[in-house]
C-alpha cells in the first residue's frame, strides 16, 4: 500500500491525478484516460527520475499496483535492459515475489512472467530461480497461504521454462498435494505453449504422482500424448486431436 500511494503522489506530481472513471491530466483535464493510457504515458519516466535506481524500482512496481497494468512491466523489463541496466536484482525481484504473494490480482505479474521472462531462454532460469526455484524447499515446508499463492501462480505459468531448470522445482512440489493443481497446468501448459518445453517420460512419471479428480479436464488427453512420446503441441501438431478421440 505504502508503494501504491507513493505512486499516486509521484502521478499527481506529473499532473496526473484519479477520477471516479478513470485518469485526467492537467494538460488535457476534459480527457479522460484509462489506466493503460496512464501506463503508457507515464510509466517509462519513472526510470529519468533523478533518485536511485532500487528507488525506481519501488516507484515502479507501485504504479503497477496502482495501475495494474502489464505495460508497467514492460517499462520495468527495458529499463533492466537498457543503457543503465541492469536493474538492483534484489530489489526487483523482492518485487516480484511480493506481488506473487500477495492476495490480489496478480494477471499482469503472471502473464510478465510467462511472455517476457519465461519464453525468453535468456532470462528464464534466473527468472524462475528468483520467483520460486531458489526457495521452493521452504514454500513445501512452511506452507503459508502467502508462499503457496506464489507457488501456484509460478508454476501455473511456468510451461515455457526449460524442463531441465524447473523439473527439480516440480519434483519438491509434488510432495505437497496442494500444489498439484498448479503443477498440472504448469505440465499442461509446457505441452501446448508454443515455447512450452518438456520431457515426456519424466513428465508422465510426475502426472502420474499428482491426486487429481479424475475428471480433470484434459487430465486422460495430457496423459495419453506423453505416454505417446510427445513433446509439444507445435511439435506434433496432430496428436492432441489423436488424444481428445481417444479419450472421448
Amino acid at each position: 500500500m505504502q508503494a501504491e500511494e507513493a505512486a499516486r503522489r509521484w502521478l499527481a506530481d506529473q499532473g496526473v491525478s484519479q477520477v471516479r472513471d478513470g485518469w485526467v491530466s492537467d494538460e488535457e483535464p476534459d480527457v479522460l484516460l484509462t489506466a493503460n493510457q496512464v501506463a503508457h504515458s507515464w510509466a517509462g519516466d519513472v526510470f529519468a527520475e533523478d533518485v536511485d535506481a532500487a528507488d525506481q524500482v519501488r516507484l515502479a512496481f507501485g504504479l503497477l499496483d496502482l495501475l495494474g497494468e502489464y505495460w508497467v512491466t514492460c517499462e520495468i523489463r527495458f529499463a533492466n535492459e537498457g543503457a543503465e541496466g541492469p536493474l538492483p536484482a534484489d530489489v526487483l525481484w523482492d518485487g516480484y515475489r511480493q506481488r506473487l504473494e500477495a492476495d490480489r490480482d496478480a494477471e499482469a505479474v503472471t502473464y510478465s512472467l510467462w511472455v517476457d521472462w519465461f519464453e525468453d531462454h535468456v532470462t528464464s532460469a534466473s527468472a524462475f530461480a528468483e520467483v520460486l526455484g531458489t526457495d521452493i524447499g521452504r514454500v513445501v515446508a512452511e506452507r503459508s497461504e502467502a508462499l503457496l499463492r506464489r507457488a501456484r501462480r509460478v508454476l501455473e505459468c511456468s510451461g515455457p521454462v526449460r524442463w531441465t531448470v524447473k523439473e527439480p522445482t516440480y519434483r519438491t512440489a509434488v510432495r505437497l498435494p496442494a500444489l498439484h493443481p498448479a503443477l498440472f497446468r504448469g505440465l499442461l501448459t509446457g505441452f501446448h505453449d508454443v515455447y512450452g518445453d518438456l520431457e515426456p517420460a519424466d513428465a508422465l512419471a510426475l502426472l502420474d504422482r499428482l491426486d487429481l479428480p479424475t475428471d480433470t479436464r484434459h487430465l486422460a488427453e495430457l496423459r495419453h500424448v506423453l505416454a505417446a512420446g510427445h513433446r509439444n503441441h507445435y511439435r506434433s501438431p496432430g496428436a492432441w486431436d489423436d488424444a481428445v478421440r481417444s479419450c472421448s
